[in-house]
Formats: C-alpha cells, sequence, structure tokens
C-alpha cells in the first residue's frame, strides 16, 4: 500500500516504547490527531521528534496569543514556504478554532476580511525573509510575542520536514480539497483545540536544557526551552556531513535573502560529488525540490533512517536559525 512517506519506514506507531510513545500520547491529548505523520517520519529521532513537539505544543497550543491568531501566522509560513501539505492543515484547524468563514475564504485563496487577521497571515509570510519583518510592530500584544514567534519559528521547521519527507496528500485522495471534508475533520478537532492547554507538560520530554540556552524573545517562557531542544538536537545532524560541507551549507545560509532557489537549481552542488551537502541545502531553501536521485545518491549502507532525518533536520534548521537570529523585535503592538 502507499504511503504518506517517502524515503523512510518508521516503525508503527503501536509499537513505539519510551520517549517516542510518550509524545504520541501528549499529541493525541493536545493536539487531537493521533499519530499524525508530520510526526511520525521523525520517530527514527527521538530526541528531534520531542523537541519538535514541544516547540510546536509550547508555542501553538500552549502559549500566549489566540490560537486562530496563532493558525493563521503557521499558515502565512506554510503558504511562504509552499507547503501544501501544511496550508491544508492549518486551513482544517481554522475550522476547528470555529472559525469557519475565515478558513474557506483563505481555502479560496482570498484575503482575510477582518483586518486583523490579514495582518497576521501576512506578519507569517513575511518571516520566511530574514530580517524582513523590519521595524514594524507586531500585529499582536508585545506579550503574545513568545507564543507567535515560536509558532512561526516551529512551522519553519516543520514545513522543511514534511516537504522534503512526505507526500503532499493530508487525507487519502486529497479529500481535504472538498470543503465538506474540511468542516468535519475540523468539527471532529474542536473540543481539543478550544481546550486550554497547560503551559510547559512538553518539557519532560526533553532531556535537561540550559535556560541560558532560550532565546530572549521567549521571555523566559517553556517556548524558549523548547526551541534550545529543538536546536540541539537538530544540530546533531552537522556529524553527517564533512568540514568542507558543513562550511559550505553554513555560508550559504548566511547570505540566503529568504527566496526560492531558481528552477536549474544553479549554485547547488552535484549530488554526484556532494550529496550530502546538496541535501542539507535543498532541505534549508527548496525541500520541495528533493528527489528519489538526491536521496539515492547519498544514501550508504550507515545512512539508515535515523541519519537521513537528522540531515534533513539539520538542513531546516540552519534555515529557522537564519531567520531567528535575523528578528527584529519591536516593543509595542500598532
Amino acid at each position: 500500500m502507499p504511503t504518506p512517506f517517502r524515503y523512510t519506514e518508521p516503525l508503527p506507531p503501536r509499537s513505539a516504547t519510551g520517549r517516542v510513545a510518550e509524545v504520541y500520547e501528549q499529541l493525541a491529548r493536545d493536539f487531537g490527531i493521533d499519530k499524525p505523520v508530520t510526526f511520525v517520519v521523525l520517530s527514527p529521532a527521538p530526541e528531534i521528534l520531542a523537541s519538535t513537539w514541544a516547540l510546536m505544543r509550547e508555542s501553538l497550543i500552549a502559549g500566549p496569543g489566540s490560537r486562530t491568531g496563532k493558525e493563521l501566522a503557521a499558515l502565512g509560513v506554510s503558504l511562504a514556504n509552499r507547503c501544501p501539505f501544511c496550508v491544508d492543515a492549518h486551513t482544517m484547524l481554522l475550522h476547528a478554532t470555529g472559525d469557519h468563514a475565515l478558513a474557506e475564504r483563505l481555502a479560496r485563496g482570498e484575503r482575510p476580511e477582518n483586518e486583523e487577521h490579514a495582518r497576521v497571515l501576512e506578519w507569517g509570510r513575511r518571516t520566511r525573509v530574514p530580517g524582513g519583518l523590519g521595524p514594524e510592530r507586531y500585529p499582536f500584544p508585545r506579550e503574545h510575542a513568545p507564543g507567535y514567534l515560536g509558532t512561526a519559528l516551529a512551522f519553519h521547521f516543520i514545513n522543511r520536514i514534511a516537504s522534503a519527507l512526505l507526500t503532499e496528500n493530508l487525507l487519502p485522495g486529497n479529500a481535504q480539497r472538498f470543503r465538506a471534508v474540511r468542516s468535519l475533520v475540523g468539527r471532529t478537532l474542536a473540543r481539543t483545540v478550544r481546550r486550554p492547554a497547560r503551559p510547559g507538560e512538553a518539557l519532560v520530554l526533553l532531556d535537561g536544557v540550559d535556560p541560558g540556552e532560550a532565546p530572549t524573545w521567549a521571555g523566559g517562557t517553556a517556548v524558549g526551552l523548547a526551541y534550545a531542544a529543538l536546536l540541539r538536537a537538530s544540530m546533531t545532524g552537522a556529524g553527517l556531513l564533512d568540514a568542507d560541507d558543513h562550511d559550505l551549507v553554513e555560508h550559504t545560509l548566511r547570505d540566503w535573502d529568504g527566496t526560492h532557489p531558481p528552477l536549474a537549481l544553479s549554485g547547488f552542488p552535484d549530488r554526484r560529488e556532494r550529496p550530502g551537502a546538496r541535501l542539507a541545502l535543498l532541505a534549508a531553501l527548496a525541500p520541495y525540490r528533493i528527489t528519489d536521485e538526491d536521496v539515492a545518491a547519498w544514501r550508504r549502507p550507515e545512512h539508515t533512517d535515523d541519519a537521513l532525518v537528522r540531515l534533513v533536520a539539520y538542513g531546516a534548521f540552519v534555515a529557522v536559525d537564519r531567520l531567528e537570529s535575523a528578528l527584529y523585535h519591536p516593543t509595542t503592538r500598532t
């Protein structure tokens, strides 16, 4: 049977043990979706799975700010990153918040009628460009910044994982393209999405993180510790590259301006000569352009599913880190 996994074969969720099983338990309770493939695909690398979930939970679900607003920010990020899987997911989650008319306007590619909603959506789009937010004030209260910024950065990472390692079909046969299906799925998630979640509960899934590693924009919230944990876990993938390839990836991302690469992928390393660097850079800049040939060129007996997840996560997080380091921090709301 066809699966949503492009290049890996994660263990069936029912066989999960230890930290992976604990993540799945929290996901079912707080996200409302039982073992979503965006997280199952990360299960070969449990520490990346746990920290990805922690960042999403502590920002989108339990962080400060309205769930509708953060779903709009995540949708803006997903549109900017050209991730149809995540665009469809957030459209359905807007149905779960009860914002049915808004969800359907967005599904049709229309602008939100509410000006505040429109500003938040555009804010999410602009986070793809390093420094693209400029000196403008946030379109949400300052005290909600950890929730919104954490959500945006979480989905810059998740978009790249989904585009690299999953097919585009959120539901079998792309059933989410039908309005009735979007509404029905949203309504089944409504009780969970609208239920308050206690901040910090995902942190028990993480190895000890030094609070000093948390970014200042997180304001001492659990969002910052989750972000620091994802940074630490994702950077282990750098060890799969030699020094020259690692330097190439880091140097390329320092100069990246947020644009999508040209169709010819000019400037990308050749897959036959530097397959690891090519995969990491594609994961960072255009994960939807990763091909079977790219993965096959890098695969060796020692390059298990765990290694592929780590390499893709490394590339994805280098892009996230570039965006995070270029954030401007306005102090008040418009």
